[in-house]
């Protein structure tokens, strides 16, 4: 079965200045738990914010290190999800079902991706 990243990208100016709130914390322990104990979900985490982030960037054969924050971002990467679905369709249904547990002042999209095997 094909395996799916789902790359959670937020905008960090909706999101609440103490993170979630505990009842999404709840809901989204409970779709979770579901999507685990269907077989589907096989790592996932939240990260922390950008401002504590560092980039390493190659160009021009060269490298440089950037220390977050850095210049204002519309979204930045939030969290991530592993997961083997019997197709991108699959995935997708997971996807809207992980955005509806969050309350409306929140912006995310979800990015799924194909992992390309081998």
């Amino acid at each position: 079965m094909p395996r799916y990243l789902s790359l959670v990208r937020i905008d960090e100016s909706t999101a609440p200045a103490g993170g979630p709130s505990e009842e999404l914390m709840q809901r989204m322990g409970a779709l979770i738990e579901e999507i685990t104990k269907a077989g589907v979900m096989l790592d996932t985490a939240g990260l922390t914010p950008a401002a504590q982030g560092t980039r390493v960037h190659w160009e021009g054969g060269k490298l440089s290190v950037t220390d977050g924050p850095f210049t204002e971002s519309k979204e930045v990467i939030g969290g991530y999800a592993l997961m083997q679905c019997k197709d991108k369709a699959e995935a997708l249904e997971w996807a809207k079902r992980f955005l509806k547990v969050h309350e409306e002042y929140w912006t995310v999209t979800l990015e799924v991706r194909e992992i390309a095997e081998g």
